[in-house]
């Protein structure tokens, strides 16, 4: 069977991007890296990040593109390859990735689902701020720096204890 992805224009996905080492803390070691990277895609490549968290080696978001685009796919080329270029070499590659002259940094593929109503949007934001806890690496969302929670805490939108009660 073969994967298809789906593409809507103006659609809101759901991803989850992993380091191909998933022992390695890549991610929050060079978040500001990272950052940049989004910031200088989204200047070129226009999306709405509606939710994002960054944990050591893997990291979960929503985006909303624009009207008349469907283009994720490049995003995260650029992001991946940005990001890769930017961080200090020292991780593993085999001959595969050697071949294609890929860093190794990242698996190839990623997860990606498009968001279907406004449940589907709120139980995937909700995933995405409870993820750090869920890993164990705090007790509470709003205590994990690299998530989009304290956006939506200092929007309003989300009580600054929400997921500790």
């Amino acid at each position: 069977m073969q994967y298809r992805r789906i593409r809507l224009a103006g659609g809101t996905y759901f991803f989850t991007v992993n380091l191909a080492e998933r022992s390695k803390t890549l991610l929050i070691d060079y978040v500001d890296i990272l950052r940049d990277t989004f910031r200088q895609v989204k200047s070129r490549h226009p999306f709405k990040i509606d939710a994002i968290v960054v944990l050591p080696e893997h990291l979960h978001a929503i985006w909303t593109l624009p009207k008349d685009d469907s283009d994720y796919a490049t995003r995260w080329m650029l992001i991946k390859s940005n990001f890769s270029r930017n961080v200090p070499k020292g991780e593993r590659r085999n001959m595969s990735r050697i071949s294609r002259h890929e860093r190794g940094i990242w698996q190839r593929r990623y997860w990606e689902h498009l968001i279907r109503d406004e449940e589907d949007f709120i139980r995937h934001i909700e995933y995405i701020h409870y993820n750090p806890v869920k890993h164990g690496y705090v007790l509470k969302p709003a205590d994990w720096l690299f998530s989009s929670i304290h956006r939506d805490i200092q929007a309003g939108i989300i009580p600054p204890n929400w997921g500790s009660e």
